[in-house]
């Protein structure tokens, strides 16, 4: 079992959905960023999501855009980003899954990449703008080799052919955006979200994780009752963005996070 198999085993050995927390690698800078992932780890997650800054953040709303503009600008880069993961990996204790565009991953090689992420102790992979069938020749391949997770994304529009497909590329996780669109917080969750969500369940042999949209431990409380995993990302970058390098930005980051965790049974 990979790292990632058995966070979702002992979650579910719990009665309870992970916290995937998600956070901007360099926002505001990538010394901050090591504080916040301690403060994550100390509120309760189970595995963190680290998101790669990209200049065309596509998938990305408002509050993240922003985000990888100020850890572009602060100088983050994707092999700054994979030291910080290697410098911190066994402190933090639980897996690390990068966010990424797959730009990033194609200008630094991704048999390259594929190395430098299983040498860094980077759990999984998800690449948000690259399709299963056009993983499957050399991506998906060259991370398995090196033992680390290919997550690929469904939505609501996805048919039957995608899900089967996804199912296929995917190990750890399943990723399922509760909305189309953009990241962000929202006042509400999708009505159709509980069916669609039941209804992959049924269908997966891996844990589907919900995101996007969900910001209040409200929301993540009613998530977790038909997911596996539930991610939280946009509303904890706000808190990023609207402290900056305030000294009470860890301390409030955590009790943030751990609201949300609670809410999840932790």
């Amino acid at each position: 079992m990979s790292p990632i198999d058995q966070a979702f085993a002992r979650t579910k050995n719990q009665k309870r959905a992970a916290f995937i927390p998600y956070l901007t690698a360099g926002d505001p800078n990538l010394e901050c960023t090591e504080e916040l992932l301690g403060a994550l780890v100390d509120a309760g997650a189970d595995l963190i999501e680290l998101g790669v800054p990209f200049s065309d953040p596509i998938a990305d709303g408002p509050v993240n855009q922003r985000a990888a503009t100020r850890a572009l600008a602060g100088g983050a880069t994707l092999s700054g980003i994979l030291d910080l993961v290697s410098r911190n990996r066994d402190r933090l204790g639980i897996p690390i899954v990068l966010f990424t565009y797959f730009n990033p991953l194609f200008v630094c090689g991704l048999g390259r990449f594929a190395e430098q992420a299983s040498s860094s102790g980077v759990d999984g992979v998800l690449c948000v703008d690259l399709p299963p069938h056009e993983a499957a020749e050399e991506y998906t391949q060259a991370l398995r080799d090196r033992g680390v997770d290919t997550i690929f994304l469904l939505a609501p529009t996805s048919d039957r052919y995608r899900v089967r497909e996804v199912a296929a590329a995917s190990t750890g996780f399943v990723y399922y955006v509760s909305r189309t669109g953009v990241t962000g917080a929202t006042g509400e969750l999708p009505k159709e979200l509980v069916r669609e969500a039941k209804k992959l369940r049924r269908r997966l042999e891996q844990p589907l994780a919900v995101g996007f949209g969900i910001s209040t431990p409200e929301q993540a409380g009613a998530v977790s009752k038909v997911a596996d995993g539930v991610v939280v990302g946009s509303a904890l970058v706000r808190t990023v963005e609207e402290m900056g390098d305030d000294p009470e930005l860890v301390k409030r980051l955590e009790g943030q996070a751990r609201q949300l965790a609670e809410a999840l049974g932790r």
